[in-house]
């Protein structure tokens, strides 16, 4: 038996997850090859099914493996390198485009998370929404809180692709540009804090109620509003 470390803080799934990485990405497990049946890991890890299944649909989402009903979850071929480069994004005009660009992406992705999320998904948006609430006041935790926030609901759209772009984004993609911005916009205003707080909210409680439209038109108004928030040159 493989016990895994309780400690890091980072969670059980989250711990498997790193160790089956470790055996694919070193080889051990190799492109084509089936994972361990989940009894098989719940036994070598020492962990429940449920941290199990949650592992194995962060390694789907990371585009490490497919699953398949009655069949297991077998090991993908590693993805080639990308060749986007978001640390290009500088500019005030790309700043405006990249929220137009997010604006399409992510009011897609989640009209699908609201019809695909799983329970366990659901939880981890509601998570990513409660550290944002209590980073108020703290603009470096605000900003990682709501790429999480973000982050998680590509996830929950069961499309890898969107969480591959997002992830290759990173936090930067929530940085707008102080020069351009009016100070009651800023993430150390509350008012602002509040009033992004609240569009946060509205996304999540669509999901919540599985209501795609209401998903896609909370995505829109929130990253609409983030545009508008931008002082035109």
């Amino acid at each position: 038996m493989t016990e895994l470390d309780r400690d890091t803080g980072r969670g059980l799934a989250q711990e498997l997850v790193e160790r089956l990485k470790e055996k694919i990405l070193g080889g051990e497990i190799e492109p084509g090859r089936k994972l361990p049946a989940e009894s098989s890991l719940m036994a070598e890890y020492a962990v429940s099914r449920t941290v199990v299944r949650e592992a194995i649909s962060r390694l789907q989402a990371a585009g490490l493996v497919e699953t398949f009903q009655g069949r297991g979850s077998f090991v993908l071929a590693l993805p080639e390198a990308t060749t986007f480069e978001p640390t290009r994004i500088r500019s005030h005009r790309d700043v405006l485009d990249l929220l137009d660009f997010r604006i399409g992406v992510e009011t897609e992705a989640a009209g699908l998370a609201a019809h695909r999320r799983t329970e366990h998904q659901l939880k981890a948006i509601e998570r990513a929404l409660k550290t944002f609430k209590r980073a108020a006041g703290n603009p470096a935790r605000a900003v990682e809180a709501d790429f999480a926030f973000h982050l998680k609901i590509a996830a929950a759209s069961g499309n890898r692709f969107y969480t591959e772009l997002l992830g290759s984004l990173g936090p930067m993609m929530i940085m707008l540009p102080r020069t351009r911005l009016d100070p009651s916009y800023e993430l150390t205003d509350a008012t602002h804090f509040t009033r992004v707080t609240l569009e946060h909210e509205n996304i999540h409680d669509a999901i919540a109620r599985a209501d795609a439209e209401a998903a896609r038109a909370a995505v829109r108004v929130h990253l609409s509003n983030s545009r508008h928030r931008l002082k035109q040159p």
